[in-house]
């Protein structure tokens, strides 16, 4: 039965995280940072229905530790969604390009191959302006974008 044929408008239905179990990962690094983004993205799932003993929350060192925290979790086959969070900022060497291309690549390769959606909020800018300007919007997105393929996933199969 499709969202719509309940009697609800499916982007509603795609919202709801009533019967969801979620888990969260944070990189502590840049933790004033992934800290706002984890408290957005927890208050929006709570605002999504997901009940907070659904609502399991980590945290790593930094974003190359993210994937293999959500791997375990996925592999736990404890979670119907996840959610990646953290924040590389720019500096003056090649590290920046090589955490967030390898943190994005690994959080990408995880939800493939365990066939979980995961929702990526790992922040890559150029300063921490830019970090603070988006790391609200960005949890709270990343929580709706978890609760929402979930509840796809489940229509899907």
């Amino acid at each position: 039965m499709q969202a719509s044929d309940k009697g609800v408008p499916k982007s509603q239905a795609a919202l709801d995280g009533q019967t969801l179990r979620i888990g969260i990962v944070q990189a502590r690094f840049n933790d004033a940072i992934t800290s706002r983004l984890a408290e957005a993205c927890i208050a929006e799932l709570r605002l999504l229905g997901v009940a907070e003993h659904h609502i399991r929350h980590v945290t790593v060192p930094g974003a190359l530790e993210v994937p293999i925290a959500l791997n375990a979790m996925a592999d736990s086959e404890d979670y119907e969604a996840l959610v990646a969070l953290g924040c590389i900022i720019r500096g003056e060497t090649y590290h920046f390009e090589l955490v967030a291309n390898e943190s994005g690549a690994a959080v990408t390769r995880v939800s493939l191959d365990n066939q979980i959606p995961i929702a990526n909020a790992i922040l890559t800018v150029e300063n921490e302006q830019q970090a603070w300007a988006r790391a609200e919007e960005k949890g709270r997105d990343a929580a709706r974008v978890a609760v929402e393929m979930a509840n796809l996933m489940e229509e899907l199969q």
